[in-house]
């Protein structure tokens, strides 16, 4: 065996051929042996010194790896407590030849709880489990409001080393619906309070909505009117109220710890019917649909019907259709529709509206619409025949004096007791050109003012033929 020491090399003295170093060595080599180790000693006995300290300190005390946590559970859940205590098993407590322990205690009760693994108090929702290592835990089972407190992981040292840590017992909100408002019935006008009273830990906190959306109208005496999609409170006061604050209402509690809880309460607002027509004069051709409307808000809700004017109820059948479109909770819309209208049909329509407080009525009158006549229908028709047939027209000229007058009058003048010749020269001029007028009719006003100058030329001269005469 080669030992390597301050660069160079030496051997072990030589073995006899027995196996063991030879004896017959002198008092020069043995001194030789003892300097060469004796440096080692002080090396060993400081590596051996360290290691019982070390031993000591470490292996020997215990010592907390983790610090024990907070824990919120709800009631009826299960809580659980983790504590880590390493270096536990070589410790010895002085004065006594057991290990150290790890107890479990609830510091505001000061009652122990558990030691090691073995529970102590008397109840059975505790239990203390270890894995054979580091790890000790207790579990509450079922927890309820009175475990509520500080725990304490404590190890029996000198001195005693512990941790704590808090465990919060919550409860969700729960409404109390004995001491909550139902729903509620008020007249237009009136007052109503709601009333919203709930339990939980922490104290829940309450809101109220209108299930629609809509904004809630409080008057709170001091402050006045107040309009908000959000109040808060266990006491929903409003005053005046109107058919618009009408509907339902959200009572919300919650604490933080879901789940929140609601309750809804329905406002009614009582008040007597009232109608409004859109149209209360409608028109309609014979033989034609025609549709009445009536609009109508009443709560309670009302009975609605229609009549005529005489008193006669309307009953629905295929000439008489009757339909009710609600648009809120409040409000209705009545429609009557009249199949193929009778000359019978025409005449007066109620819509009659009847609840416990009151009735009101609405007044539609039907009356018969004529189409409206074309006067010019002849002469259209005319037109047409003349473009597809100009002969046969110019042949046979129609003109009827009606008509000539009407010319007259739209050229301005209204000419009366025109003379026979006059009447002769008016007929003539216009068969002449019948079918020039039908195909120009442009050529109308000139050949209208060319008659009137041959007419007023023949008239003067005829007065003064007559006058020369004389």
């Amino acid at each position: 065996m080669v030992v390597v020491r301050r660069g160079r090399e030496r051997r072990w003295p030589p073995l006899a051929r027995s196996g063991r170093p030879e004896t017959s060595c002198s008092h020069t080599s043995f001194n030789y042996k003892f300097y060469r180790y004796q440096y080692l000693r002080p090396v060993a006995i400081l590596y051996i010194a360290l290691a019982i300290i070390l031993a000591h300190v470490h292996a020997f005390e215990p010592d907390f790896v983790y610090p024990l946590e907070n824990v919120t559970v709800a009631k009826g859940r299960d809580a659980t407590f983790t504590c880590v205590v390493n270096n536990l098993g070589g410790y010895r407590v002085s004065g006594e030849a057991t290990p150290a322990r790890v107890a479990w205690i609830k510091a505001d009760a000061k009652a122990i709880l558990a030691i090691h693994e073995h529970v102590i108090t008397n109840n059975g929702r505790l239990s203390v489990t270890h894995n054979d290592y580091n790890t000790w835990t207790l579990v509450i089972r079922n927890v309820k409001m009175e475990d509520r407190g500080v725990y304490m992981c404590q190890v029996n040292t000198d001195p005693m080393k512990m941790q704590t840590a808090f465990l919060e017992v919550v409860i969700p909100p729960d409404i109390i619906y004995e001491e909550t408002s139902g729903d509620m019935m008020v007249p237009e006008g009136g007052s109503a309070k709601l009333i919203c009273k709930a339990r939980g830990y922490p104290k829940p906190k309450i809101v109220w909505r209108r299930e629609d959306g809509r904004e809630i109208i409080a008057r709170n005496g001091t402050h006045g009117k107040m309009k908000a999609t959000i109040v808060e409170g266990d006491m929903l006061s409003l005053t005046k109220v109107t058919r618009s604050e009408m509907g339902a209402y959200m009572c919300i509690a919650s604490n933080g710890v879901p789940p929140s809880v609601s309750k809804r309460l329905k406002l009614q607002v009582h008040f007597h019917p009232l109608i409004q027509v859109p149209n209360q004069l409608v028109g309609a051709p014979l033989g034609t649909d025609v549709t009445l409307i009536c609009n109508v808000e009443a709560s309670p809700k009302a009975i609605n019907y229609w009549q005529r004017e005489n008193g006669e109820m309307i009953i629905s059948n295929e000439r008489y259709l009757m339909n009710e479109n609600e648009s809120s909770m409040y409000a209705v819309q009545m429609t009557l529709v009249i199949r193929k209208l009778h000359k019978a049909d025409m005449g007066g329509y109620k819509c009659i509206s009847k609840n416990s407080i009151g009735d009101a009525e609405g007044t539609i009158r039907l009356y018969e619409m004529e189409l409206q006549k074309k006067t010019k229908s002849a002469h259209r028709v005319n037109s047409v025949e003349d473009t597809s047939g100009t002969d046969e027209i110019n042949s046979t000229p129609n003109i009827e004096p009606p008509e000539e007058s009407s010319k007259i009058h739209k050229n301005g003048r209204l000419y009366k007791g025109l003379q026979a010749g006059e009447h002769d020269l008016i007929s003539s001029s216009t068969n002449g050109t019948a079918g020039t007028l039908r195909n120009r009719p442009w050529l109308r006003l000139p050949l209208a003012l060319t008659i009137l100058v041959v007419v007023f030329v023949r008239f003067r001269c005829h007065g003064m033929l007559s006058i020369g005469r004389s």
